[in-house]
């Protein structure tokens, strides 16, 4: 029989990583290659290509691709996304002021409608005249439409009958709020409804441009989305829902870090370029944010994995505070272009600068640093000012000395403004460099990063002594710095876990004394409940000293460089489904969610109809997500409290939960 390949693709901020994986072997084959943000369709295909050479199999053989992608995190976190129209049935102007919805609505239209149910499912007479007036001018203006109906959960007939309404006029993208979430909460929905609708058009063009690329490389394989939660969506599903891929990435490097390692219950870490990303493994699954994942500054009612991000990576730019009598070393969160990385590509411009700073007596206050285009599209440099457009002119392709480019002081205020929108990439020594001067990496130009950490080694503290005598000395500084600032992030991150607040890591004399092992005749010490697993690139030079100074078990897994990518590929499809009962008189049951509102007299009757239907419709929405024989799982939750001798149903919820590998393509 024909082996089945399957195909993982992940794009981080950086790096597109892919993997070819077998489900009886494991990894076959993996690629990098660098993210292509203007095109991320580009960094795919290079990483794809390059990872199908490396098997050297037919593309007939790959059976599934799997993909997960920071896309919908990043443009909720830069406010980005098309013009989105909303219409609230039910709810009032009063409404948007809460959960942070007039402020994420901006300039958006919206439009009231009366209309909605009360929590029976009961409604109130739906008007349509305001929409039917405003739709023929407002669908040349927006590029989809959100809809959010008053207790829309418990009866979704209104937010339909808006969505057909729409669709039939203006044949534009409608997502209703009762498709992403049954939780009440009419305001948050209706915010997670809108940033979905403005996301609905970019994940469509990602998704498209992947699913082109398989086409013209005969790749003929049916194509999943990992979700905010870490399980798999069909890329079909994922169009409708790309809300629901918010916080992909860190979801698919946790079910990557269980797969790899096989630890039921652990400390994930995923360190990057620019951030690392912390979060917990609970009996094998993710542990959920509970309230909704917080993405952009907006708390959505999307489930996602609890991930904590910290700008701190082996970018980092590295701080130097000489001014007290001993110099304070400081990491992030700024990312800086790497000296090393630099120097591979521009050796012949960026070595003979250094080269020249070296020579000098005196210490510049810009030695050792560069600026450079980031190379985005020109129409991103729209608007610009006349400051800026002076300064960015001179900057270009090949790297520019800033002790050359800054000839005043506000300069440095303008070039840290052109950073800020993504134009130009300043270039200075990171931990990357430091690890590169001690021999532990060796993928770029070490002697760039060897001169530009002699020329910061120059400098000297409050007492007048030398930052360090060595380019070595200085690197085992920063390295030393980022295993405190990592250890920092991760108590950090797990203390919110476990639920305790006032405790600041950076600040806290006890966790000092406890990581710095300092002697006293109190003795304190810190560690993890759990093994800590450390993932990236750079994960094997970084992470065991990061679980020595924690006192705690590490886990490096081989394939730690692509578990995003491995995480994509060996995960699950999930569907969950709720539907209520509730009693609004004596002798009357109804029945919500998962279609129409349906009023009974018999209690055993009502809850047998709603267990069926959340069944029903939780295997059909995991096989609609692409599951090929998922396995159903039912849950009953009852408030029925005992009240003067006798019993009140308040409320009945039945949970079913679908889940099962995905199908794949047939021989």
């Amino acid at each position: 029989m024909a082996s089945h390949y399957l195909l993982g693709i992940d794009t981080g901020g950086t790096y597109t990583d892919a993997v070819l994986f077998d489900e009886t072997r494991g990894v076959i084959a993996k690629a990098k290659d660098l993210t292509t943000r203007h095109d991320l369709a580009v960094g795919i295909a290079g990483a794809v290509d390059a990872v199908i050479e490396k098997a050297g199999i037919p593309v007939s053989a790959i059976s599934l691709v799997s993909l997960s992608t920071t896309l919908a995190t990043n443009a909720l976190v830069e406010g980005q996304g098309g013009r989105a129209g909303l219409v609230m049935i039910g709810f009032g102007p009063e409404d948007l002021k809460r959960d942070g919805l007039e402020t994420a609505l901006g300039s958006d239209p919206v439009i009231f409608l009366p209309g909605g149910h009360n929590v029976h499912g009961h409604e109130t007479p739906l008007k349509l005249d305001a929409l039917e007036e405003a739709l023929p001018v407002l669908s040349k203006s927006v590029s989809s439409f959100a809809v959010a109906g008053y207790f829309a959960v418990r009866n979704p007939a209104h937010e339909m009958r808006v969505r057909d309404l729409i669709r039939d006029v203006s044949h534009l993208p409608v997502t209703c709020s009762h498709e992403l979430s049954s939780k009440l909460g009419g305001p948050r929905r209706a915010l997670t409804t809108l940033l979905n609708s403005r996301l609905v058009s970019m994940i469509d063009r990602l998704v498209g441009a992947c699913e082109r690329f398989l086409e013209n490389r005969g790749i003929h394989a049916p194509m999943m989305v990992v979700r905010g939660d870490g399980a798999l969506i069909s890329a079909a599903e994922a169009k409708i829902r790309p809300i629901e891929t918010i916080l992909s990435g860190p979801a698919a490097s946790l079910v990557g870090a269980r797969y790899l390692t096989g630890l039921d219950n652990a400390v994930v870490s995923d360190i990057g370029g620019t951030t690392t990303d912390v979060a917990v493994l609970d009996d094998g699954r993710p542990r959920l944010d509970a309230e909704g994942a917080m993405v952009g500054g907006y708390r959505t009612m999307v489930e996602a994995v609890a991930m904590r991000t910290y700008g701190l990576g082996g970018d980092s730019e590295v701080r130097i505070n000489d001014r007290g009598l001993n110099a304070k070393f400081e990491l992030g969160p700024r990312r800086f272009l790497p000296l090393s990385l630099l120097a591979a590509k521009h050796g012949d411009v960026v070595l003979p600068v250094l080269e020249r700073q070296i020579r000098t007596a005196h210490v510049g206050r810009h030695d050792g640093k560069f600026a450079v285009r980031t190379g985005v599209p020109d129409y991103l440099a729209s608007g610009l000012q006349a400051q800026e457009q002076a300064l960015f002119d001179r900057i270009g392709e090949v790297p520019v000395p800033l002790d050359q480019l800054l000839t005043t002081t506000p300069q440095k205020a303008t070039l840290d403004r052109l950073v800020a929108r993504g134009l130009v990439h300043i270039s200075g020594i990171t931990p990357s460099d430091a690890m590169h001067v001690l021999g532990r990496q060796g993928q770029w130009n070490g002697e760039a990063a060897r001169l530009g950490l002699a020329l910061a080694a120059r400098g000297r503290d409050g007492a007048g002594r030398l930052l360090a005598e060595t380019p070595e000395a200085l690197a085992e500084k920063i390295v030393n710095q980022l295993t405190r600032q990592s250890c920092e992030v991760i108590l950090a991150a797990c203390l919110i876990d476990d639920g305790v607040n006032g405790v600041y890591t950076r600040e806290s004399v006890e966790i000092d004394r406890a990581l710095s092992r300092k002697p006293g005749i109190i003795r304190f010490g810190v560690t993890l409940d759990r093994p800590l697993v450390g993932l990236g690139a750079s994960a094997p030079v970084y992470y065991p000293a990061i679980a020595e100074m924690l006192a705690s078990q590490s886990s490096i897994p081989d394939d730690a460089d692509v578990a995003n990518a491995i995480g994509a590929i060996v995960g699950q499809v999930r569907a969950t489904v709720t539907v209520f009962v509730t009693s609004p008189a004596e002798g009357v049951y109804v029945v919500n969610g998962a279609g129409e509102s349906l009023r009974l007299t018999d209690e055993a009757e009502s809850f047998v109809i709603a267990r069926e239907r959340a069944s029903s419709a939780a295997l059909a929405q995991a096989r609609l997500n692409g599951a090929d024989d998922p396995i159903l799982d039912l849950r009953e939750e009852i408030d029925a409290p005992e009240i003067e001798g006798s019993r009140k149903l308040v409320e009945a919820r039945f949970l079913a939960a679908a889940s099962g590998r995905p199908r794949i393509a047939a021989d």
